[in-house]
């Protein structure tokens, strides 16, 4: 590869990743900023809040599983220049999802409570876990369409619109939240509900502005009328590649649903203090997500044009790259530790042992980070099932596994649990690199090779 080459590899790279980033950070953010400001409210609303999360954290993944196989079927047919079929993917995955986030959206609000009860919310704390999901969950179809509008944009190259987007709902979020939280210019104080509200009320206002965004960057007409066809290649390869993605995803969130439960027992101090470390580490591991989300546009788009090797080489040469920005990130954040820790809580114990678990990031973050980034390269690959036999040994057997024996039965508490993740994340990492560097994954594609091998890269 020429040197010109390599510089055009980079400029992709970094063009595709930066606006992701920032997306990333962004989209957390929104529920950081309800958990900040939730804090000035009452500890227990944070904590019950954390735990309504984990149920909503679930239907993401389940929504998620069309966005990103959509994602990367787009991206492939892009890569292989047949743009009619990747807009004919992006329809049909736009509908798909819709009618599912409604179905699991309806589900979510007539249940709540048991769902919640399931999870162990203690009773006191039930009231402020009830009005949260039934709102943000039984909403949560918006996200489910927003998710796949934006992945339709990634993977065509539009990075950047899902970002200002991003800028727009968080904006939007944080002022409702001040409005209900607070009540200014003697506003009524809303509590959770109000916080609820303002996400959803924000995340309906960015879809409508990414639906804008969407029919003026897609080529040409988005191809409604093929609906009446249904073409059934653009839903098989969709879920050729989603559903063991959402497998592998939704075994992921069952299993931090089963280490709450854990720690559920520890306390509500317990409880407060992961919500609190974990929204602190969360800024850590988004370089390698972000890294890995835009490998998976440009390895995708690689093997929709035969470029196979080029894919091999971006996918190892991102891995160096994430590892280096999350190990600096997580020195960073461990010497900042109680500084971090204090802007969500005064209570000195929590601070003391949020300052531990962050600590422990310098350990778990570069065994996710290659889990973030070679799993998104072996999906784009078209190497689904992989991954999700080995995440579900892995998360099961290990981080549920190590995390109740260290947590409750050693007494090692979040310590204990925080020893799981690090086991977990480095064994599947380990595995994913072993994976890649076998090129199994190499004769997994399923678009024929393109009459110009050219890959597209419209970063």
């Amino acid at each position: 590869m020429s040197k010109q080459s390599k510089k055009s590899r980079n400029l992709s790279l970094f063009a595709l990743t930066w606006p992701i980033f920032i997306e990333s950070t962004l989209y957390m953010l929104m529920g950081n900023v309800d958990t900040l400001m939730l804090s000035q409210y009452s500890d227990d609303a944070v904590a019950a809040v954390g735990v309504a999360n984990q149920l909503v954290s679930i239907l993401i993944v389940m929504f998620g599983f069309v966005a990103m196989g959509a994602g990367i079927v787009v991206s492939q047919y892009v890569g292989a220049n047949e743009r009619r079929k990747a807009s004919e993917v992006a329809v049909v995955s736009l509908v798909v999802n819709l009618i599912f986030g409604l179905v699991l959206s309806a589900l979510t609000y007539l249940f709540a409570e048991q769902f919640l009860n399931a999870m162990n919310l203690p009773d006191e704390l039930m009231p402020f876990g009830m009005e949260f999901v039934t709102i943000v969950g039984g909403l949560s179809f918006i996200q489910a369409v927003i998710m796949t509008v934006s992945s339709i944009l990634r993977s065509h190259g539009y990075t950047k619109d899902a970002m200002y987007v991003s800028i727009g709902m968080n904006v939007l979020n944080a002022i409702g939240n001040y409005l209900v939280l607070f009540g200014p210019f003697g506003l009524p104080v809303l509590g959770v509900t109000g916080v609820a509200l303002s996400t959803s009320i924000s995340r309906l206002i960015g879809l409508v502005v990414l639906f804008l965004i969407l029919r003026k960057r897609v080529q040409g007409e988005l191809p409604w009328n093929c609906l009446r066809r249904f073409p059934t290649y653009a839903l098989k390869n969709i879920l050729k590649i989603g559903v063991p993605a959402a497998g592998e995803n939704l075994s992921y969130n069952l299993s931090q649903v089963a280490i709450t439960y854990i720690i559920s027992f520890m306390g509500k101090e317990a409880l407060t203090t992961k919500v609190y470390a974990q929204n602190v580490m969360m800024f850590v591991f988004l370089f390698s997500l972000s890294i890995g989300q835009a490998t998976q546009i440009m390895v995708g788009q690689m093997v929709g044009a035969s470029d196979k090797e080029a894919a091999y080489r971006a996918c190892l040469r991102s891995l160096r790259i994430a590892m280096g920005a999350v190990f600096v990130m997580a020195v960073l954040f461990s010497i900042f530790r109680d500084e971090l820790m204090g802007i969500f809580t005064d209570n000195p114990e929590i601070i003391s042992l949020g300052g531990t678990l962050i600590l422990l990031t310098l350990i778990l973050e570069p065994g996710r980070t290659f889990n973030l980034v070679i799993i998104s390269s072996l999906r784009a690959a078209g190497d689904a099932k992989f991954p999700v036999y080995m995440g579900i040994l892995s998360m099961w057997g290990i981080a549920v596994t190590v995390a109740y024996v260290c947590g409750v039965t050693m007494g090692l508490g979040l310590i204990g649990v925080w020893i799981a993740y690090i086991a977990d994340e480095w064994v599947r990492g380990l595995l994913m690199l072993g994976r890649w560097r076998s090129r199994k994954w190499q004769g997994m594609g399923f678009i024929p090779p393109p009459k110009d091998k050219a890959a597209v890269l419209d970063a």
